[in-house]
Formats: structure tokens, C-alpha cells, sequence
């Protein structure tokens, strides 16, 4: 009986030693998490380099987008004043519709031209393009002494939004107002268009001369609105060039 109770003696203590210390780590857990809400933070800190979000700031409130910032100077330049220097605004062509101009009147079919100084006075007829001749800028007008108006593109006058373009033939061994456009006219000069709704006056601002194989592909054809260009054969070469002359709208001489 005696070693009987020796045996079963043991494991008992042994039982109530697990049950003990069991109930410390309840008991230190307990108190390591009353120690944790009552301080409001957690007693082991995690390391940035263990867990490299763990100590970011929450991102900011998207702020009110603005224009992206200058870029920096180099090392080698001077740093810019805060607001830095205003842009100059954008040049504008002349006679655009941006840009402030004479009033004229609503667009129209033009249906004759008057250049003083360059002795032109002339009819001016509508000249209608197949889609051939748009895309190859290669017209040839009517063998007469007139002025042939390009209706695919611009209408001379108010809302215009294209170049307006007149051509005619230049004469070899006689006298035509479209030969006065290579010998008399002059940047500064003064032309009439009249239309179907009014008069309009306008400014010479280039006389050119392209080759007949460059123009097709040259800034002539550009669409500029409220631009008037008069073109012909260049008297001086007629089968290798083109004279081009350039005109806005202007106030009235």
C-alpha cells in the first residue's frame, strides 16, 4: 500500500506543477495586454527594416491639382525666382480669327479683284476641283485673262476658316493682269475683293516665287484663315516657277 501510494503520488504532483504553470502564462498574458490597453500602444515595436510600412505616415488628402512645376536648374545655372518669369503669349498669324482684325463683311463668293498699283483688274469665276486635283495641288485654269476662284477651300470674308485662292494664266508676248503680279507688286500694297456681300481690303504681306514642283507641297496650301493668295506663272521663268502673293485683311486705304 505504501509504494503503491509512492507511485501515484508523483504524478499527481507533477499534474498540479503543469496546471501551475499553465496558469502563470494566462496570468502574464493577462497582464501584458491590461499593460497594452491601458498605455494605448503596443509594447513591441516593429522594426522599419523588418517591416518597412510599419512607421509610414498615412498619405496626405489628394490635394487641388495645379500645373506641374518648373523643372529645377542645373548645378550650373541660377535658380529662378519663385513664380519665375510670365510666358509671352503665342504669336498669332495675322489675319487669323484669334488675332483682332477690320470688320468685313459675312463670307461670299468673290467675283472681282482691283490691285491698284499692279494695273490688276480683273473678273473672278468660280473654278470647282475633282478630288484629283485637290490631293495634287496641280490645276490649270481656263485660257483666258480672268481670275479663277478654287472653291474647295477658302470664302473671302467674316467666319472664314481657309485660305481663299485665286489663279490665272500669265501671258508670254502680251499684256495680262496676272503678268503685273511678278514685275509690280510689293509687300505694303493695297487689294480689293469684291463679293457676293461686300468689299473687303486687304494688306499684302509676301510676294514669293516657288519652283511648279515645290508649291504643291509648300506652306501656300496651309489652311490660314482669312489669308487671300494670288497665284501665277513667274514671267522671268514660266514653265520652272510660280509666283505667290500673300494678303490679310486690312482697313481700307
Amino acid at each position: 500500500m505504501g509504494q503503491d501510494r509512492s507511485r501515484h503520488a508523483a504524478p499527481m504532483r507533477r499534474g498540479i506543477l503543469r496546471w501551475n504553470r499553465g496558469d502563470l502564462a494566462i496570468l502574464v498574458c493577462g497582464f501584458l495586454a491590461f499593460l497594452s490597453f491601458t498605455f494605448g500602444a503596443p509594447l513591441f515595436q516593429p522594426s522599419a527594416q523588418s517591416h518597412p510600412t510599419a512607421l509610414a505616415r498615412p498619405a496626405p488628402l489628394p490635394a487641388a491639382r495645379t500645373a506641374p512645376a518648373a523643372p529645377a536648374p542645373s548645378d550650373g545655372g541660377a535658380a529662378a525666382g519663385a513664380a519665375g518669369p510670365a510666358q509671352p503669349a503665342e504669336a498669332q498669324t495675322p489675319g487669323s480669327s484669334e488675332a483682332a482684325g477690320p470688320e468685313v463683311p459675312a463670307a461670299a463668293p468673290p467675283i472681282h479683284i482691283r490691285y491698284p498699283s499692279a494695273a490688276f483688274d480683273v473678273a473672278i469665276h468660280p473654278l470647282d476641283l475633282d478630288g484629283e486635283a485637290q490631293s495634287s495641288r496641280t490645276i490649270e485654269p481656263p485660257a483666258t485673262k480672268d481670275g479663277y476662284w478654287l472653291t474647295p477651300f477658302g470664302v473671302p470674308g467674316k467666319g472664314s476658316g481657309n485660305t481663299t485662292y485665286v489663279i490665272g494664266h500669265s501671258w508670254e508676248g502680251a499684256d495680262a493682269p496676272f503678268n503685273h503680279l511678278s514685275s509690280a507688286a510689293a509687300v505694303g500694297d493695297h487689294i480689293e475683293v469684291e463679293t457676293a456681300a461686300g468689299t473687303i481690303s486687304y494688306r499684302v504681306d509676301s510676294i514669293t516665287t516657288y519652283l511648279k514642283s515645290g508649291l504643291k507641297d509648300s506652306a501656300v496650301w496651309d489652311m490660314v484663315p482669312n489669308r487671300l493668295v494670288l497665284i501665277s506663272c513667274y514671267t522671268e521663268d514660266p514653265w520652272g516657277k510660280n509666283v505667290v502673293v500673300t494678303a490679310y485683311p486690312a482697313d481700307p486705304q
